[in-house]
């Protein structure tokens, strides 16, 4: 009972979140300029990047495939697609909770260990969100790596976004050292694992997250044992062409930002990958007003105008994330 007061307290808190950012970002939207600049823009464009789009979930999932196939060589290519799109459209559900709803996707059609045991899979759940946490963290570092070679190789053009916008505020919050907080972060971590270790076999609860924690620890390890790894780094290189792709199409759509370049398209999808970080339901609100707010400090376009290239990039993509994500749990759904 008190879980579910949690979690819905949770929902609630995030919910409310997204509704103040969207708040925020249209406050000042005067409508009827708004719709007359939706109605000149090249829907073409809009849908070259839902395709773009759509095809960075196919290649998502057989990236994904290659970190399964040392665990369980049975998972096909339609799975784990339809996997990361049952979790892209649980998010909008509850933030994050897609991540784990698709490990139970892969974990349900995993082949048995032994055929006298099927209950018993390969790829136990575990095992599997070892895998998810890998291929978050390394989109993650991927991101803030192409963050930095585009902040810092084109300062004067984008720095004082994050200098202004984002750093400085963020500081003047912390009355003490960032670095403080890591350290205990690192501490306290340390001191758990050592607990978890040293009462594995005499604490039943121990033992059980112990259990949880060696699970994704073989998922995680399974980077090292994956055949033909250039292929997840190429799978990794196309993905962020899509995503380029994606953000480059909305802003060809957009008759206002004429001006743009494709550099500028790249910095438009990473700073979106920063809304997407914040927990709210399918980055609803935090999209809209990151992404507003950049084109406003960088370039000059007013918020109400910023919020129409958001609006047409986050509603197509929710969209595409929708359509997928319907087909692939009515396709589980049949083959259960």
């Amino acid at each position: 009972m008190k879980d579910n007061i949690k979690k819905t307290l949770k929902y609630l808190a995030s919910a409310a979140l997204a509704v103040l950012l969207l708040w925020v970002s249209f406050r000042e939207v005067e409508w009827a300029e708004f719709w007359e600049q939706l109605k000149s823009c090249r829907w073409e464009f809009i849908l070259l990047s839902m395709a773009a789009g759509s095809f960075a979930f196919w290649l998502r999932a057989v990236r994904w495939r290659q970190l399964l196939l040392p665990i369980d060589d049975s998972i096909t290519r339609t799975t784990t697609f339809n996997g990361i799109n049952i979790g892209n459209i649980s998010n909008f559900l509850f933030p994050r909770i897609g991540e784990f709803i698709r490990c139970g996707v892969i974990t349900r059609r995993s082949a048995p260990v032994d055929p006298s045991r099927p209950d018993h899979r390969k790829a136990t759940y575990d095992k599997v969100l070892g895998t998810v946490v890998l291929e978050r963290g390394w989109e993650l570092l991927v991101m803030l790596l192409m963050l930095a070679i585009v902040v810092f190789g084109g300062f004067n053009r984008f720095g004082g976004f994050f200098v202004e916008q984002i750093w400085t505020p963020m500081a003047s919050r912390l009355d003490f050292s960032i670095w403080w907080i890591v350290a205990v972060l690192v501490l306290a971590g340390s001191a758990g694992l050592f607990a978890l270790w040293r009462y594995r076999s005499s604490n039943a609860f121990c033992s059980k997250v112990w259990g949880i924690f060696r699970g994704l620890v073989q998922g995680f390890s399974s980077c090292l044992r994956m055949e033909r790894k250039w292929l997840f780094f190429a799978y990794t290189a196309f993905i962020w062409v899509m995503y380029w792709l994606m953000a480059a199409s909305t802003m060809w759509a957009a008759p206002f930002l004429e001006g743009l370049d494709l550099i500028d398209a790249l910095f438009l999808s990473l700073v979106g990958g920063l809304g997407f970080a914040v927990p709210v339901p399918g980055g609803i609100g935090a999209f809209h007003f990151i992404i507003s707010l950049a084109l406003s400090a960088v370039y000059g376009i007013p918020m109400e105008m910023g919020i129409i290239y958001a609006t047409l990039s986050h509603t197509s993509q929710a969209i595409t994330q929708i359509l997928f994500g319907l087909g692939s749990y009515a396709y589980e759904s049949l083959h259960r």
